[in-house]
């Protein structure tokens, strides 16, 4: 045939050279997709060769080469070669598989070691055998019983991405010759014995070649001297070189392989240890009667007149002294010499086989203890290992399993009850001794016992050439346990006892082996989980190497008891210094452990634990050893376990691991151990935390840092409590063994769903089976499948939460973020592969929108994308009892995705490419699908309610010293430091959290807030409830109350519990404290969003939540809402009347404002958004959970043109500068990666931010709109696009004008929650927002427009709202106030609330929304607001307070000067004898058209004044703008520095006036100017002058800073 290749092939190949050279299109972006096939089928002989031409090393695995049946011309290829079915045989790495399943394990020459330049060849031989041939060299038969008419097969996988036919021909003839004995070898009639090229009659026979083998060196000198690769050739050599030779034991290895090779699967023969036996009558076999009389030995059934052993049968004897002879028993069917090895199938009579003979499973295990023997399938090879692995202990018998060899062929014995009653021609391990015969021979075999083993442990052994035998555990060599074993020996392991599973394990891959050892720390260190004896309780003191604290220590830490406790003896004083090493490196697999014995109840943060590889005696000890970043590469410095993370030289390279050590208390343990294999791992309390560095060096010490509330810890000696590492070290506090109590398996609690033991190879568990993380994220994007414990019941939700992704991997084909299914596949018979859908068997899965059934797509465009999820997302998955597959995306079902599956199968998670790290949620069904966060980091995932809208109130019953604002959100203690106990108006329903936030402390007081749960009513209370309450919360006994005080929790007054958590007495201003009743009826109490653990048990159903506003506490406000109230439909934050400022309710403007908009497509938020946003309230509210970026959200819907897109800003931090940036985005977000904030965005993004508008990161418009910085809670920002393309920002409901142009179509509206803002809900068309038409509803009381003073009713003017300025951020008005400080005018002229000031700075009026004029009194007339000017409140007096008189008067304005400020304020009132230039002056006669002029400094008044002119009124110039009464020659400027920034500045004062309506005459400026003043107010209207006692009324007073 050609030697060419079909012109149909896979998608990435593309041929040349007429076909004979394949490549693979681009070979670093893509691994697979490689395949070609040979242009014609082969013919019988033909060895189809390629040569490798290119490699590149960005991929694992390499060429893949074999035979398939299916035509290329009408195939539809595969992505890789073993996804070829219907009769395909693959070779792949040393692997051969048939349709995608393995047929032989180790076969041939890797072909992934193979470089650029060598030839791999096929072949199909005459007589229906797959041979490879590699570099001309034929590596033996791969498989037989192939069909004629097959094409020969080339994937270029992964490294391999070009080669080149090189021939379709036989092999040359030198291997001819070789091949044709083969042949020959099958064309006899009489089916003569050949042993690799050597026919019987050539040799002399086989009992010849072993005679020759025991003679001297005559032959043997002429075999060639084996490779040292090959430690059991399979056949003999094709040359014999006189030069070469043999060793005794190398030629015996050789024979004796031969030999095996001819035992069948019915193999007849047996045979006893010692030289002989009793054989049995069974007969022969269809071979049975080949056989030669020559030699001394016999392969005849009938013989026995050798080796001392006589039987119809035969015997075998392979002992040197049983006569020289080697004898074999009659046998049929047939057997490779390379077939895997497997379990045979005849085994004990409870013993049931799986995966594909591989698991060996004993019934019945809690009511049978043995009949649990089972063997190879073959005899073993010498040197060659046989290992299994420990799948399935129980708790309930003594002893456990047993391992070893045995000559007794498994077709002709009648298993024993237990191995061990075996008297003859058998060797097991058991417990830590060998057993021969059943009889001990060695007591102590080695440091390990098989009873102490675990589930994931390895056991093997291993038949050495020289006839010795070895046992493995966990891949350590045991050494000798027989020194002279048969040269025919089966495998053997007995099910007992504990023992229920194993299963054979093929990849002897060593460092994998140390990864999961259990019993390594057990064997070398044996304080470690193993009792130890009596005398060793007590340690040797005197010991050189014993672990002591090194004597150079921190600059506060002291050490004590000859060294083995460190302490901070000032701890209350200092809270860190406290660092602390051993005296020596720690050894590997050495624990370390430290009990905290003190702490003291003042400081953050606790214990830090790690090792460091820096010497103590020239270590210049730092403050904390986080702060140490010595170490310039990751095998140096330092590694710390600081709260739940880990860091290398003071980098966090784990975020969330294992326990938090920050709740530590007082008693409690912490270690460290270095394994051998590098990997670090730290214990608390004895449990093991998982893996937390790898590659850590030898000879580092120990380090303990007594941080903050840690002041002192003793090193633990005895750690014989310590269990050991669980398998891979992964395992958390409830993954420890089966004997466990703790242990998932077999849990029937529907919460008992945890990731198994077993995984993918990058993949790693934590958090006690409930966290999975894909190590090396950044490097590695598969290999981290991981799959449930058990089975998933039906109508059962096992959904998980998605914790961390990376941008590693976006834009290529590793590009997607997670895969989710389930398999029928158990566990501990999957072999996991790179990836799920790898899996061709009893597997779905969803990948992004496809549903994919073992491996193939069989739907398209599923109901959700899974690549378009983020962090915090939850994806669930569900079978229903009618076999049908659902999947949950955030608690909504989407729909059946494929339906038929089998009864039992496992939830699968595929943490590949961008996704990272997920948790199983505390869900058990979709009823319940929100996220525990007492089991999952509670930090990442705090779940707060927002501030807007708020669902809880407090109940009217309180305690005699408490106010109630804000329609019962809010709780004011107004005086002592008792008496403050307050109660939700509800019932708490179970995990419902109450939530308040601390607003005001008085630190005069010692104590704090107090909060808890109780089972009294309030509205069982007396009508008077200071009479029925108690004065703190502590001393309330009229029924069952739980609270927590300080770090105490009391029930009832009487403590049960210390240390409980962060003390509440560290609360201050800004603080958030909650309580809840969970489901399991504990109490939580949470701290700033993190759950401090259960704090009660057994607390009543019927419970309301209470606090007691206690000591320094004085002011809380309630930040939590009950969205379990209306699950059917979350209502979304509405704005409250405290928001209302001024000019925003019930005004009247000069101009009419824009009429309301419509709202017509509900607007939601996407779902892909930054990863550190988390949606609730249907995806209505967004808030950022960390950090202070990557808060970047999209809505789900392009914006309509003339719709107003509006949300409300829920919560600020003022921990962090700048605040949010808002805009629109012209292309779809749907695949979107995010950058960390809205700035780095650059395509098709207008981005406004704080006053200035971006296009695509380049600014083209400043001082647009207010600057954004400064919008405090609860202002409504708006997006508006007309029908211009023009882009509008509104603010509390006012147009800010045009903010860009030339709008596309669609666009989405962008918000970036940076900084300060931390939640936003969208404003929907129920709700009330700010400047709409429901204004007036939001308002106390219904009057008439001419009842405003500044847009405020006149009610409210007087006693201002608490929240009428909500802008607490305002530098423009601090720097205001804080010029007025320097005036030192007595405070009981202002207003107590400084909440009651207004600033008219430009930022602060447009986030009001102002108008510039307003109408006011009656008759109505026009008044400016004071722009640029910053008002103070005045004190009104009282009787003006409750006076109607005042709501017709006009608004005016005065200006005057600094030194007139005291007297005015001392009268109340504008008098004469000031220094204002709008001072009072005499009234003069009358012009003609009764306006008189004033005079200038009218206080000097003239001599020679008579009476009569001194008695006239004064009378008072104001004007309705402050761009006439603030000029400088009314208003004179004086220059101030600012303490705060010590610049030097100018400052104006003047009043704002109430001004009663006939009591002034309107006239023209006085000061000649020609251009209008005000472009409202004409020249000739602008001066007001007033002459009546009481027609002023002093409203506030007016500061402008320059």
């Amino acid at each position: 045939m050609a030697a060419e290749l079909h012109p149909c092939s896979g998608k990435l190949i593309g041929l040349s050279n007429s076909n004979r050279t394949a490549q693979r299109n681009q070979p670093v972006q893509e691994f697979n997709n490689g395949l070609v096939l040979s242009r014609e089928p082969l013919k019988d002989r033909d060895v189809f060769t390629v040569r490798i031409d290119k490699k590149v090393n960005s991929w694992s695995g390499s060429i893949e080469i074999g035979v398939t049946s299916l035509d290329p011309a009408g195939l539809d290829f595969p992505s890789s070669a073993t996804g070829l079915k219907g009769g395909s045989w693959i070779v792949s790495g040393c692997s051969v598989l048939r349709d995608g399943r393995s047929v032989l394990e180790e076969y041939g020459r890797d072909l992934d070691q193979l470089s650029e330049g060598d030839r791999v060849g096929i072949q199909r031989s005459a007589h229906g055998e797959l041979h490879l041939w590699v570099n001309g060299q034929d590596c033996g038969a791969a498989a037989s019983g192939l069909p004629t008419g097959l094409w020969a097969v080339v994937d270029l996988y992964g490294k391999c991405t070009q080669v080149t036919v090189m021939s379709c021909e036989p092999p040359s003839l030198a291997e001819r010759d070789t091949e044709r004995e083969t042949v020959e070898e099958h064309e006899q009639e009489d089916e003569e014995v050949v042993v690799c090229g050597v026919r019987e009659g050539e040799f002399g026979g086989l009992t010849s070649a072993v005679n020759l083998a025991a003679a001297t060196n005559g032959t043997l000198e002429e075999v060639p001297e084996l490779p040292p690769t090959h430690n059991r050739p399979d056949k003999f050599p094709n040359n014999l070189e006189p030069e070469t030779g043999l060793t005794e034991h190398q030629l015996f290895d050789v024979l004796n392989n031969a030999i095996v090779s001819l035992y069948r699967s019915e193999d007849n023969g047996g045979g006893d240890l010692g030289g002989g036996g009793t054989g049995t009558d069974s007969g022969t076999g269809s071979r049975g009667d080949r056989g030669s009389s020559s030699g001394g030995g016999s392969i005849n059934g009938n013989s026995s007149d050798s080796g001392g052993g006589t039987g119809n049968t035969g015997s075998v004897s392979n002992s040197p002294a049983g006569g020289g002879g080697a004898r074999l028993g009659a046998v049929t069917g047939g057997m490779l010499t390379n077939d895997a090895l497997l379990f045979h199938e005849k085994c004990g009579t409870l013993i049931k086989l799986s995966n594909n003979n591989k698991t060996a499973e004993r019934r019945r295990p809690l009511d049978e203890f043995n009949n649990g023997v089972v063997m190879t399938n073959r005899p073993l090879r010498h040197n060659e290992m046989f290992e299994i692995r420990i799948d399935k202990l129980v708790d309930k018998w003594s002893g456990s399993i047993e391992i070893g060899v045995t000559t007794h062929n498994p077709n002709n014995l009648d298993y024993p009850a237990t191995m061990t009653n075996l008297r003859s021609g058998t060797i097991m391990m058991s417990g830590c001794g060998i057993l021969t015969n059943g009889k001990g021979t060695r007591r102590e075999y080695c440091e390990f016992s098989l009873d102490e083993l675990q589930e994931g442990d390895h056991i093997g052994l291993m038949h050495k050439a020289s006839g010795a035998l070895h046992f493995y555990i966990n891949g350590i060599d045991q050494g000798v346990a027989a020194a002279q074993t048969p040269a025919v020996v089966y495998g053997v392991v007995d099910l007992y006892g504990m023992a229920v599973k194993v299963t054979i394990v093929h990849n002897h891959n060593h460092s994998d082996r140390l990864r999961r050892n259990n019993a390594i720390m057990r064997a070398l260190s044996p304080d470690v989980g193993r009792p130890r004896p009596a005398l060793d309780l007590t340690p040797d003191t005197d010991a050189p190497d014993r672990l002591l604290f090194h004597s150079n220590c921190g600059q506060k830490a002291a050490i004590i008891s000859e060294g083995r406790t460190a302490l901070r003896p000032h701890a209350t004083d200092d809270f860190n210094h406290g660092v602390v090493l051993s005296g020596r490196p720690l050894r590997s697999n050495e624990v370390f452990q430290v009990r905290i014995d003190k702490m003291v109840d003042k400081w953050a943060g606790s214990i830090e634990i790690g090792v460091t590889t820096h010497n103590p005696a020239y270590l210049q000890l730092p403050s904390t050893m986080t702060n140490l970043r010595s170490g310039n590469t990751n095998q140096s410095g330092t590694w710390m376990m600081t709260g739940n993370g880990v860091m290398h030289n003071g980098t966090t390279i784990l975020d969330e691991y294992g326990h938090n050590l920050d709740r530590l208390k007082a008693g409690d343990t912490v270690g460290v151990v270095r394994k051998e294999d590098g990997s670090l791992h730290f214990f608390v309390n004895g449990v093991a935390q998982g893996p937390a560095a790898w590659n850590v060096p030898p000879s580092v010490y120990a380090v303990v840092d007594l941080y903050g509330q840690a002041a002192q810890a003793t090193i633990m000696d005895d750690v014989a409590d310590l269990p050991p590492l669980p398998e891979d070290s992964l395992e958390g506090p409830t993954v420890m063994s089966p004997s466990s109590p703790c242990s998932v398996a077999g849990g029937n609690s529907a919460n008992d769903l945890r990731f198994h033991q077993l995984h993918g190879t990058n993949a790693v568990i934590t958090n006690g089976g409930r966290t999975a993380l894909r190590q090396n994220c950044r490097s590695e994007f598969n290999d981290a499948i991981v799959i449930s414990n058990r089975c998933l019941r039906d109508g059962e939700l096992f959904e998980i939460v998605i914790q961390k992704m990376v941008d590693r991997w976006s834009g290529s084909i590793e590009a997607g973020k997670i895969m989710a299914g389930v398999t029928a596949i158990r566990p501990e018979e999957l072999e996991f592969p790179n990836t799920m859908t790898d899996i061709d068997y009893d597997t779905w899965m969803l990948s992004g929108t496809a549903i994919m059934q073992d491996g193939n797509t069989m739907r398209n465009n599923y109901g959700c994308d899974l690549d378009t999820l983020t962090t915090g997302s939850r994806i669930g998955m569900m079978r229903s009892a009618t076999g049908d597959l659902h999947y949950y995306i955030n608690g909504v079902d989407q729909g059946v995705a494929c339906t038929g599956l089998p009864p039992e199968v496992y939830a699968v998670i595929d943490l590949y490419g961008q996704c990272v790290q997920v948790s199983i949620t505390s869900s058990s069904g979709p009823q319940d699908n929100s996220l525990c966060t007492s089991n999952i980091t509670e930090k990442s995932f705090s779940i707060h309610s927002p501030v807007a809208g708020v669902a809880h109130r407090l109940h009217s019953k309180h305690g005699k010293n408490v106010v109630l604002l804000g329609e019962g959100c809010q709780a004011v203690r107004v005086g002592g430091y008792a008496h403050g106990i307050v109660f939700s108006a509800k019932e708490l329903k179970t995990d419902e959290l109450f939530e308040v936030k601390i607003d005001e402390v008085d630190d005069q007081w010692s104590g704090s807030l107090h909060m808890g749960l109780t089972t009294l009513a309030p509205p069982e209370l007396p009508s008077c409830p200071m009479s029925g309450l108690s004065p703190s919360l502590t001393q309330l006994r009229c029924k069952v109350t739980w609270l927590l005080a300080g770090s105490e929790v009391r029930r009832n007054g009487l403590l049960q519990r210390q240390n409980y958590g962060a003390s509440l007495d560290r609360l201050t201003v800004g603080n958030r404290v909650g309580v809840k009743r969970c489901s399991d009826d504990t109490m939580h109490i949470l701290i700033d969003g993190e759950d401090m653990g259960p704090a009660a048990t057994a607390v009543a159903k019927n419970v309301y939540a209470v606090l007691d506003l206690y000591g320094r506490v004085t002011a809380v406000s309630i930040v939590s809402s009950s969205v379990l109230e209306d699950s059917g439909s979350v209502k979304a934050p509405s704005l409250s009347s405290d928001s209302c400022s001024e000019g925003e309710e019930d005004r009247t403007p000069v101009e009419g404002g824009e009429p309301a908009l419509v709202h017509n497509t509900v607007m939601a938020f996407l779902e892909n958004h930054g990863k550190n946003i988390q949606l609730s309230h249907q995806n209505l509210t967004a808030a950022r959970v960390s950090s202070y970026n990557q808060g970047l959200l999209v809505t789900a819907q392009p914006l309509p043109r003339q719709q107003l897109f509006q949300f409300q800003i829920d919560r600020l931090n003022a921990s962090w500068t700048s605040s949010l940036s808002l805009g629109v985005i012209g292309h779809s977000p749907d695949r979107l990666n995010f950058p960390s904030t809205a700035c780095c965005l650059k395509r098709s993004v207008w981005l406004l931010q704080r006053d200035s508008v971006f296009h695509n990161s380049l600014k083209i418009c400043e001082n647009y709109g207010p600057n954004l910085d400064t919008c405090p809670e609860g202002t409504v920002l708006g997006l508006l696009v007309d029908g211009n393309s023009c882009l509008h920002l509104y603010v509390n409901g006012m147009d800010q004008g045009v903010a860009a142009q030339d709008i596309p179509t669609p666009c989405y509206p962008l918000i970036d929650l940076y900084g300060q803002c931390e939640q936003v809900t969208i404003v929907t068309n129920t709700m009330s927002t700010v400047g709409g038409e429901s204004g007036e509803a939001r308002c106390q009381g219904d009057m008439e427009k001419a009842d405003m003073v500044d847009g405020i009713k006149e009610s409210v003017c007087w006693t201002p709202h608490p929240e009428v300025n909500p802008n607490k951020t305002c530098e423009y008005q601090a720097l205001c106030s804080r010029f007025k400080d320097l005036l030192t005018l007595p405070d009981g002229y202002f207003n107590e609330d400084a909440k009651y000031n207004l600033c008219y700075c430009e930022s602060c009026h447009k986030l009001r929304g102002d108008e510039s004029y307003y109408k006011r009194g009656e008759p109505p007339r026009d008044y400016a607001l004071p722009f640029g000017w910053c008002r103070f409140a005045l004190r009104i007096k009282p009787h003006c307070e409750v006076s109607n008189s005042f709501k017709k008067w006009h608004i005016a304005y005065h200006g005057t000067s600094v030194g007139a400020l005291r007297r005015t304020l001392d009268h109340a009132q504008l008098l004469s004898g000031t220094s204002s230039i709008f001072s009072v002056s005499p009234v003069k006669t009358e012009g003609p058209n009764g306006y008189s002029e004033p005079e200038v400094n009218s206080s000097n008044s003239l001599p020679g004044r008579d009476r009569e002119r001194d008695r006239e009124v004064p009378r008072v110039q104001l004007s309705p703008t402050m761009r006439y009464s603030g000029l400088e020659m009314f208003a004179p400027k004086v220059q101030f520095r600012d303490p705060r920034s010590h610049c030097c500045h100018q400052a104006q004062v003047g009043f704002q006036v109430c001004v009663r309506p006939g009591s002034y005459k309107v006239g023209p400026q006085t000061l000649g100017a020609s251009e209008p003043l005000d472009p409202r107010f004409s020249n000739t209207e602008i001066e007001w002058i007033t002459k009546d006692q009481g027609g002023t009324l002093l409203y506030g007073l007016l500061i402008r800073v320059e």
